[in-house]
């Protein structure tokens, strides 16, 4: 026993002695001196001097049912849209549109503004699943159409959608606001252009989604009418791969979806996850309704982008327990660390968008490019594993 216990107190003190002395050791010994935060500049992007927008076009509302509809409007009217009118099929939903916008005509039908010549682009945030069908006759009443994602529910809304732009050489604009709207983004844009991190070979973004059931439409429990979660978060990440890795191939890999905390609505699911890739790059998509309360924000959005020379992170909407507010980047590469406060960055997809439909242009964002993310969330949709949850 007496022995035991002289080998027991031997190997504590040498274990002891031995944390002791890798305090004292220098830190270049586990190469800590290579991580040094210091070294990381702090930029804070400025407003920059803007000539008014060059192109004006007038434009109208027809469906209010997401509140998306108030950043399309903004986008619009400070790219050099002009809001004429606005129809809802719900009268209920309008006063709190016109009490934003006193001076948008509210039109008695939806007929009123598609046979007004003098309107050249229809804006909408209805019910998804009336998205498409929608656009499709405000393109064949001539005009060009902007909807909110999901835009397009259904491979057999896809093909007609489709060949109704091709016949009548309409535009037909989804607004992916998590690139299109979002600071953040649009600098990442520009990084990833400039060559900054080098080849971009793969993208991993986040999109989790603070649910609030009480605040939601009896519509948005039902896959039918709202297209379901990867068809609808999930088009957004379709759409920054496409952009980032600059595809215009891509397919997916695989996806799958689950149900696992809302039993109350057995058709709904609350998690979807998916892979993509194209001939040179591959891109992984998380999506979530499981924010909690405790966030002072809808969602911690992310992405992530790698390329052969460096590497950006995207805090889209919120730093926990960091820097205030949103739209933070972060760049690596070979030469530097930086950090982007984006706050301030230039969005241009509104002034784009106006200027296309003046002069029959692409700039805001390829039609192919469009179809693609959307034909890309369609198709995870449709053949996700149900998880067994």
């Amino acid at each position: 026993m007496e022995s035991n216990r002289r080998n027991f107190l031997r190997h504590s003190f040498a274990s002891a002695t031995g944390l002791a002395a890798a305090t004292i050791l220098p830190t270049e010994l586990f190469g800590y001196s290579h991580y040094n935060m210091d070294r990381m500049e702090e930029i804070v992007l400025q407003p920059q001097d803007r000539p008014a927008p060059k192109y004006s076009i007038r434009f109208s509302v027809i469906g209010i049912n997401h509140n998306h509809i108030y950043g399309m409007v903004e986008a619009l009217t400070k790219g050099g849209g002009q809001l004429v009118s606005v129809y809802s099929r719900e009268p209920e939903l309008v006063p709190d549109f016109s009490k934003r916008y006193p001076n948008a005509k509210v039109a008695k039908s939806e007929a009123e503004i598609l046979e007004d010549k003098s309107i050249q682009l229809v804006a909408s945030a209805a019910v998804p699943v009336d998205r498409a069908p929608l656009g499709i006759r405000v393109m064949l009443a001539g005009k060009d159409y902007m909807t909110d994602k999901p835009g397009i529910l259904t491979f057999e809304q896809f093909k007609e959608v489709k060949k109704v732009q091709k016949k009548t050489n309409r535009i037909y604009s989804i607004v992916y606001s998590e690139r299109l709207s979002n600071p953040a983004s649009v600098k990442a844009g520009e990084l990833v252009l400039s060559g900054a991190i080098g080849k971009v070979v793969q993208t991993l973004g986040i999109g989790p989604h603070r649910i609030a059931p009480k605040s939601r439409p009896d519509w948005f429990w039902e896959p039918e009418k709202a297209g379901g979660i990867l068809c609808d978060i999930g088009s957004h990440q379709c759409d920054q791969f496409l952009f980032y890795t600059q595809s215009k191939q891509a397919e997916l890999s695989y996806s799958q979806i689950g149900n696992f905390n809302n039993p109350k609505y057995p058709h709904y699911c609350d998690f979807g996850d998916m892979s993509v890739r194209s001939p040179h790059a591959t891109g992984y998509i998380r999506i979530d309704w499981f924010t909690p309360d405790g966030l002072d924000m809808w969602g911690d959005g992310r992405m992530f982008i790698l390329g052969t020379e460096g590497y950006i992170e995207m805090r889209k909407y919120i730093d926990i327990a960091g820097r205030k507010g949103g739209n933070h980047l972060f760049l690596v590469n070979q030469k530097e660390t930086k950090y982007f406060d984006c706050s301030q960055v230039h969005m241009p997809y509104g002034e784009q968008l106006v200027s296309d439909v003046v002069n029959r242009t692409q700039t805001a964002m390829s039609q192919d490019h469009c179809f693609l993310a959307t034909e890309l969330a369609l198709t995870a949709q449709k053949r996700a594993f149900k998880l067994n949850v």
